[in-house]
């Protein structure tokens, strides 16, 4: 039994491939399937099984692409309730792939549709374990009040991650390997660990939710201080369940122009440097520029789903690896364009004299849009206005207009973000970007 984990960064997300004997599964894959049928060809295997664990809530799965052009039947619970074709898979259900056994576990908590995957052969058991169990922690169990064909609330689901916590794991060996579907950085759970697999031993030993404990005292540490739920979660839950479109052919319907410009709804992914040089006017700088970087969260905190929006690259091949990355919360359909800017439409930012914030400091409207979590540890500027980024858009009626603003986070890659929000729905006030010089603040 040979298990590859792949891993995608931005989204802490990640996703398996189980070989054996000429034949393949693929477990909770990403949008873009092309990696698994490089694997298979390496290997000389054919994908027999494509599997999710759950509708996810923060990435595109390609599971039904997966399915069209590989013929390989698709695998999950009956209660997810999918429009498409797909093999039911619970408790007491078992595939071969290989000489692989592979069976469910019904495992709900984060979602009621949940299930862990057990592979088997040779007395060694793998756990492929979604986002019910991370390393370190259980997945959050508040995404399911609007989405999705089974919908419960937050209290019900934490009970039942009790309940799968105290029953579902504890025939299974202390050797079970502990494959998870997120790591540290993803917004599915709170507290998770930076290690991507563990033993299930070992998760008895450390993880929070194994102690000993009352089904109350879980169900309000499972609860308290889940990190915010960006606007796009939902719309990706219900897009999973009905079947994503091909991710080649939905990205190749987006237009690109050159040299131009555009109204509306603009995300500017260059940048910051760029950007404060010269932008279209009421644009929202997004950056893209870094491999590791939040920007599809981000995008899906600020952009609603089903809002139209072109986006500005710097370059014309960049196009491919934006579109995808749009792709991968499945905001590629709202994309009304893409393009290069003509430069002799934009407008600069404003720069900040930070000497006299310093010396001047309420001379201005300092707007903090930390995360509500991140501004109970403690707030940087006494009067500061606080408005988490994801709720920037909405609230703008809030910051006062008669002061220049200064926009921060903690350390920079949200405030550019905020500012040009600020910026683009701010008439004859100056905005600043406090950027990485709150470092001198902290």
């Amino acid at each position: 039994m040979e298990i590859k984990q792949f891993e995608y960064k931005p989204l802490a997300h990640y996703s398996y491939a189980i070989v054996d004997n000429g034949e393949m599964a693929v477990i909770d894959p990403e949008r873009n399937p092309m990696q698994y049928y490089v694997y298979a060809q390496e290997h000389n295997a054919k994908i027999v099984a494509v599997i999710e664990t759950h509708p996810h809530a923060d990435f595109v799965s390609s599971h039904l692409q997966i399915h069209k052009e590989t013929g390989a039947p698709i695998y999950h619970s009956k209660d997810l309730g999918a429009d498409y074709e797909y093999e039911p898979f619970d408790e007491g259900q078992s595939i071969m792939v290989g000489d692989i056994k592979i069976s469910a576990l019904n495992t709900p908590g984060h979602s009621p549709d949940s299930i862990t995957v057990v592979a088997e052969k040779d007395g060694k058991t793998a756990l492929f374990t979604g986002d019910t169990l991370f390393i370190g922690d259980v997945g959050r169990p508040d995404l399911r009040e609007k989405a999705g064909n089974m919908t419960a609330k937050r209290q019900e689901l934490a009970e039942m991650m009790y309940d799968t916590i105290q029953n579902k794991f504890k025939d299974l060996p202390d050797g079970a390997l502990v494959y998870p579907a997120h790591g540290a950085g993803s917004l599915c759970g709170k507290n998770l660990s930076s290690d991507n697999s563990s033993t299930l031993g070992n998760e008895r030993m450390g993880n929070w939710a194994f102690k000993p404990q009352s089904k109350e005292e879980f169900v309000d540490t499972l609860l308290d201080s889940q990190p915010f739920i960006p606007s796009y979660f939902g719309f990706d839950v219900d897009t999973n369940r009905r079947g994503p479109e091909n991710l080649r052919t939905s990205i190749a319907k987006v237009p690109l122009q050159l040299n131009t410009s555009i109204n509306g709804l603009i995300v500017d992914v260059r940048d910051e440097t760029e950007f404060k040089k010269g932008h279209l006017p009421g644009s929202i700088n997004i950056m893209a520029v870094s491999e590791d970087s939040k920007f599809e969260t981000w995008l899906g905190a600020i952009v609603n789903p089903e809002e139209p929006f072109s986006i500005v690259i710097k370059k014309p091949d960049d196009i491919e690896n934006i579109l995808e990355r749009v792709a991968k919360i499945g905001y590629e359909k709202q994309v009304k364009l893409v393009l290069t800017l003509d430069e002799t439409a934009v407008v600069e930012s404003d720069k900040l004299d930070l000497t006299d914030f310093k010396t001047n400091p309420d001379s201005y409207t300092v707007v903090d849009i930390r995360n509500d979590s991140e501004v109970a540890e403690g707030k940087f500027f006494e009067n500061a206005l606080t408005i988490p980024l994801n709720h920037l858009r909405s609230s703008l009626s809030q910051i006062p207009k008669d002061k220049p603003i200064i926009v921060h986070c903690a350390g920079g890659y949200r405030s550019t973000a905020g500012t040009s929000i600020i910026e683009s729905n701010t008439d004859n006030v100056q905005v600043y970007d406090l950027g990485e010089n709150i470092k001198d603040f902290i």
